[in-house]
């Protein structure tokens, strides 16, 4: 234990007594810092208030019936959407995690520094990320489901989600890859490996836990996502046999149900097994990124 005149216990004490006499030579330091707590406590608060409004709404109907594995107007059981949400997060992230790590990986490091062309993709990106969802659900609609006649489809919901979460993608990877120092790859260089094998086996392994933040979030966008699905994968509530077949994702089950008026209380119960799937996928995927992080 560290006694009480060592180095580290007086720096200690030093930096708070520095951050007082701060406070008191600058007032509106102390006042922005309580800006900045109060903020943290709304925001905390908020969360929590619907955390608890969601529980407490939906827990009460959980039931049995909620859990068959066919959907009928009676039960307006949930097992059919929590598998059409598990299939469209895969086919989603297959599409897009591929496309988009290897576009950061260009942009990053083998494009020309200051290039107009990067400076241009990385505003389009930017752009795509503020685009509503439901000009991506349009899209889809025109697109893979009329031009390309897939009809209503998890296909066509799974592209559309792809192309929703790409630009997410594609900057958090980058801004994971920019991180890393130069001295990893000049190392790797110095040792006789190529630029390829440097990304692949330094700079990529190095960035994971940046990336997978990136895939965390998207996720998270797919998961909750209503507006794009109702004009590509259809509002069917069950299991389709085919990617081609159309089916509802939790989302859209929950907005379905209270848009009919007729089962809100199930609508709220829905709520809580989205809330807890979120918190499973992600708790899933932290705890993955730290394997990946330690195993390196």
């Amino acid at each position: 234990m560290a006694s009480e005149n060592s180095p580290v216990t007086g720096i200690n004490k030093l930096s708070l007594r520095d951050r007082l006499d701060s406070y008191k030579r600058h007032p509106g330091s102390f006042v922005l810092l309580l800006l900045v707590l109060l903020a943290a406590f709304i925001t905390f608060c908020i969360l929590i208030f619907i955390i608890a409004f969601i529980l407490m709404k939906g827990v009460p109907y959980l039931n049995a019936d909620l859990f068959s594995l066919t959907y009928t107007s009676e039960n307006c059981s949930v097992v059919p959407a929590v598998i059409n949400t598990l299939i469209m997060t895969v086919l989603a992230l297959l599409i897009a995690i591929p496309f988009g790590v290897f576009s950061a990986i260009y942009l990053a490091e083998y494009a020309k520094k200051g290039s107009r062309a990067v400076a241009l993709i990385r505003v389009t990106t930017e752009t795509l990320s503020g685009i509503p969802s439901i000009v991506y659900g349009l899209f889809g609609l025109l697109f893979f489901v009329t031009s390309l006649e897939w009809g209503y489809s998890i296909l066509a919901g799974a592209f559309t989600l792809a192309i929703m979460i790409l630009p997410l993608i594609m900057r958090t990877t980058e801004e994971a890859l920019l991180s890393v120092s130069d001295s990893y790859r000049e190392g790797s260089f110095g040792l006789g490996a190529g630029k390829l094998r440097t990304i692949f086996r330094i700079v990529l392994p190095t960035a994971i836990p940046g990336i997978l933040a990136g895939v965390i979030l998207g996720i998270g966008r797919i998961v909750g996502e209503t507006a794009a699905l109702m004009y590509t994968s259809g509002t069917v509530a069950n299991v389709p046999s085919s990617v081609m077949g159309s089916g509802r994702t939790l989302a859209l089950h929950m907005y379905v149900l209270s848009q009919e008026g007729l089962h809100v209380d199930q609508a709220y119960a829905t709520a809580v097994i989205l809330l807890l799937l979120v918190v499973g996928i992600n708790t899933l995927s932290g705890f993955v990124a730290k394997k990946l992080v330690k195993g390196k």
